[in-house]
């Protein structure tokens, strides 16, 4: 059964090994392959307002992290972002923790989440933000450096969470 809860100094170690694995690939994330374990930390677990790991039979499988998107007057906005580890992938795992975020995200008075860097060869991804709501509000052409395919578009996603 998968569980989600906020991030603990004991899983900084396992949240290195998946930001490792998961950036390492060059093809969802704009952070440098060679990102440092310290480097890495302070990016998602310091920076953030709070993350989260999902735990399945007791084992991270996935994270994510809430932030706002802007300061001030912006800051009603959030902004996330995840990561499944490949063993873990196509069992819900983001979609529960897209879920479990959005209502994370309303309990901490946000108005709305969005994605800025979504990239477009990311094809499940894309799927599911749309499945969850999402929609995409902007197209940024030639803006993610693929390590496979070169230069790809990427997307802004957008969801107001108030009802």
């Amino acid at each position: 059964m998968l569980h989600i809860r906020e991030a603990a100094v004991s899983d900084y170690q396992l949240i290195w090994e998946l930001f490792s694995e998961v950036v390492s690939a060059g093809d969802t994330y704009a952070y440098s392959p060679d990102t440092t374990r310290s480097e890495a930390i302070h990016i998602w677990v310091d920076s953030p307002l709070a993350t989260y790991v999902a735990l399945l039979d007791g084992e991270v499988v996935g994270t994510y992290t809430i932030k706002p998107n802007q300061p001030a007057l912006g800051a009603h906005v959030c902004n996330c972002s995840y990561m499944v580890a490949a063993a873990a992938r196509r069992r819900g795992v983001g979609t529960l923790m897209c879920r479990h975020s959005q209502q994370e995200a309303i309990r901490l008075g946000f108005r709305a989440m969005q994605f800025n860097l979504v990239v477009s060869t990311n094809e499940e991804a894309v799927q599911l933000w749309k499945k969850l709501g999402f929609n995409i509000i902007g197209t940024l052409s030639k803006s993610f450096s693929h390590k496979e395919d070169g230069f790809v578009d990427s997307f802004v996603m957008y969801k107001w969470l108030e009802t």
